[in-house]
Formats: C-alpha cells, sequence, structure tokens
C-alpha cells in the first residue's frame, strides 16, 4: 500500500485506512460505555444518589451509555446513538462545570504527598476533561455516521439497490 504524506495528512476521500479508524473510534467507544452503562443499571439507587439526580434521570442516562454502546460496536443507527451518549457526556461535563471542577486536573504525581484524598480516597484529582473527550469523540461519530465497516452502511447500501 503506497501512501504518500500528503494523502495521509489530507486523503482525498475517506481512506481505508480512514475507515479502519472509524470503526476503530467506534468500537472503543461502544466498549467504554458498556463498561460505564451495565454498572450504574445495575447500582441505580446508589448512583442516583451519589449524583442528587432523580432516579428516573439517572435510568435514562445509564440505559443509553449501555444500549448506545451496544449499537455502536458494530454501527448500527451510529449517529442516533452516539448522539445518545453525547447527551449523558454533556450532562456530565455540566455538573462537574458547577461544582468548579478545573478542565484538566494536575496531574498526581505533581501534588505533594498527602495534599490530595478525594472522596473515594487517595486517586487522580477529577476534572471534567474526560466527558468533554467523550462529547468530542461523539461529536466525530455524529458527523461521520458509522463508516464503510458498519452495519449502517451494509443496510443504507442495500436499501439503496432496491430503490
Amino acid at each position: 500500500m503506497d501512501v504518500t504524506v500528503v494523502e495521509l495528512l489530507i486523503p482525498a476521500h475517506p481512506s481505508t485506512l480512514a475507515q479502519a479508524m472509524l470503526l476503530l473510534l467506534r468500537v472503543f467507544v461502544g466498549i467504554c460505555f458498556i463498561r460505564h452503562g451495565w454498572p450504574k443499571l445495575r447500582n441505580l439507587s446508589t448512583w442516583a444518589e451519589a449524583m442528587k439526580t432523580p432516579k428516573w434521570l439517572c435510568f435514562l442516562s445509564a440505559f443509553s451509555m449501555w444500549g448506545a454502546g451496544i449499537a455502536l460496536i458494530p454501527g448500527l443507527l451510529t449517529p442516533l446513538a452516539a448522539l445518545a451518549i453525547l447527551v449523558s457526556m454533556l450532562y456530565a461535563a455540566v455538573l462537574e462545570i458547577s461544582q468548579g471542577l478545573p478542565f484538566i486536573a494536575p496531574d498526581p504525581y505533581q501534588i505533594p504527598a498527602g495534599d490530595y484524598v478525594g472522596p473515594n480516597g487517595i486517586g487522580d484529582p477529577p476534572s471534567w476533561e474526560k466527558a468533554a473527550m467523550y462529547v468530542v469523540m461523539c461529536l466525530v461519530l455524529i458527523g461521520c455516521g458509522g463508516g464503510l465497516f458498519s452495519l449502517d452502511n451494509l443496510l443504507l447500501a442495500d436499501l439503496l439497490m432496491n430503490l
């Protein structure tokens, strides 16, 4: 596969490599949100109390994370699945911003020993960086769709051929 530096930086059309990277992003985000959503669904009351958020809203958020994560892996209804996750992550970012948390917390090794102990003990200081990164990842998936290697593409291609 002969690819020039210019083609790598600015592909003329979505290359196979770009499509494969979109698949990687979709699968990665999907796995992350299955892993984020399922424990919240299993411990809904505890999570709702910790978030100080109504249980029904926590259920919608957790179910959308879990269900959308499942849909993202094969690329089924990708923009809608990414939108469901984006809404939850925007809410998380707003909560974290309203608490006065920084965008990027200092690295733990830069904090003098004993100066940081979080609500669950010693660990990374909280920030809204992770929620913002997921928002950006979801925006990419909404804008690009499922890509070539997705059920969206397979089903849409089949639908278009029958028209």
